[in-house]
């Protein structure tokens, strides 16, 4: 029986992922380069600063860059255009549904643990989640599958016993990695990554019924 809906957070509640990628746009066209979705969409899901974005850089400029003056800037930037962020289509709903049968909700996310809670609290949602584990909380992020092994063993679940819903190729693959069930809603910026591992992929929570999900989740046991 299902018993758990286990969320990433950056691209699946919150938006993070847009503001990150035109922060390092604006970045790349400040040094005359051009950052493209594609490949930006290989980089995401494991860290929440990854060190893809430096080294496609320095490899276009030929030099090294100063790593930490560059974080601070692109990170001041990417906090302005969080500001006008909202909840994604279909988060509340599927979160309320979820509360409504009985569920337990849980956050499994690469980001550090300040990051997704302060955004959460200042979403009104942080007393939604009975479980959150963060980067701090395992060795090993995403893809590894410690983080939703984390998650189902702090709530005393069985992987089989919860869904997850992710919007990167490293999220879906440490859900499955884990055992769970995988929801797969891809966004601008990750549609270029190949979704098939996801049991199943969808263009917005807003698609998703959740008591013929929790049946398709049970029946591919």
């Amino acid at each position: 029986m299902i018993r758990s809906l286990v969320f990433d957070f950056d691209g699946v509640i919150l938006d993070t992922e847009t503001p990150f990628f035109k922060s390092w746009q604006e970045i790349y066209q400040e040094h005359g380069h051009d950052l493209s979705r594609e490949d930006w969409g290989t980089m995401l899901g494991s860290f929440s600063d990854p060190q893809g974005p430096y080294d496609l850089l320095e490899k276009y400029l030929g030099s090294p860059l100063d790593r930490e003056q560059l974080r601070r800037k692109r990170l001041t930037r990417e906090m302005e255009l969080l500001k006008t962020e909202t909840l994604l289509p279909g988060v509340e709903s599927l979160l309320d549904e979820g509360l409504r049968l009985g569920l337990t909700l849980a956050v499994a996310s690469s980001s550090e643990r300040a990051w997704v809670t302060t955004h959460l609290e200042r979403l009104g949602l942080l007393s939604h989640f009975e479980c959150i584990m963060c980067a701090e909380d395992v060795q090993l992020t995403k893809p590894n599958p410690d983080l939703y092994l984390a998650v189902c063993s702090t709530l005393g679940l069985q992987p089989t016993q919860a869904i997850a819903f992710e919007d990167t190729l490293n999220g879906i693959l440490a859900a499955k990695r884990a055992g769970l069930y995988c929801v797969a809603i891809p966004n601008p910026i990750t549609q270029y990554q190949k979704m098939s591992e996801a049991d199943l992929v969808v263009a917005s929570l807003e698609d998703i019924d959740l008591e013929e999900l929790m049946i398709k989740a049970q029946d591919r046991r």
